[in-house]
């Protein structure tokens, strides 16, 4: 019988560390968007995967399937979440896309609640273009008081903002406007690591 190696087992002593994550929320259906839209989506993808963040989306279609196909053309991490409760569900009920995505989260929770879940898992949000469920996105992240990030230029909801910060009478939030996806990225980022050094909390880790 050979003789068990009772060799005690190394410890590696990794260091782990979390990384922001970043969500897209824009349209699914583009067709009111302006005509680079989805080029522009696609490239705030890329710049999110370029810096070691985490792309958030709602796992559908359009402006957040965009911005997924770039992150991950820069070897970025995707995660969705999704309104339906099964993989089933989403593609058949929803129809919606499983590509360009790395983890796919069904929530059950239909598009309203997937929108909650959606936010609140994200350090910011970044607006392109949307529709009515863009605005709920909006909406709730900025009730959250979580940085947002408007990219102007896009069509849609992503253009009202302004007019609609200005009549709603609360005041800014943490609103930052750009047409430019790589100068939106960064500027978001800078928000992220001034408000957690001011907390007391380390920047993120790659």
């Amino acid at each position: 019988m050979s003789k068990k190696n009772t060799a005690p087992i190394k410890n590696h002593d990794y260091f782990h560390g979390l990384r922001y994550k970043i969500c897209v929320s824009g349209a699914a259906e583009t067709g009111h968007c302006v005509k680079d839209a989805l080029e522009k989506a696609e490239q705030v993808g890329r710049e999110i995967a370029k810096r070691g963040l985490i792309l958030i989306t709602g796992a559908t279609t359009g402006i957040p399937y965009w911005s997924a196909k770039g992150a991950k053309a820069e070897g970025g991490i995707v995660i969705g979440l999704s309104p339906a409760a099964s993989k089933l569900a989403h593609m058949k009920v929803y129809r919606l896309p499983l590509d360009y995505h790395d983890v796919i989260i069904y929530t059950g929770f239909d598009y309203s609640g997937r929108n909650l879940l959606m936010t609140r898992s994200s350090d910011a949000v970044i607006t392109i273009c949307g529709r009515m469920g863009t605005l709920n996105e909006f909406t709730i992240a900025f009730e959250d008081q979580k940085p947002l990030g408007v990219l102007e230029g896009t069509g849609g909801t992503a253009d009202m903002v302004r007019g609609i910060l200005d009549n709603v009478h609360r005041g800014p939030g943490k609103v930052i406007f750009s047409s430019n996806p790589a100068e939106l990225v960064d500027r978001l980022l800078d928000i992220i690591e001034t408000e957690e050094s001011k907390n007391g909390i380390k920047g993120r880790i790659i």
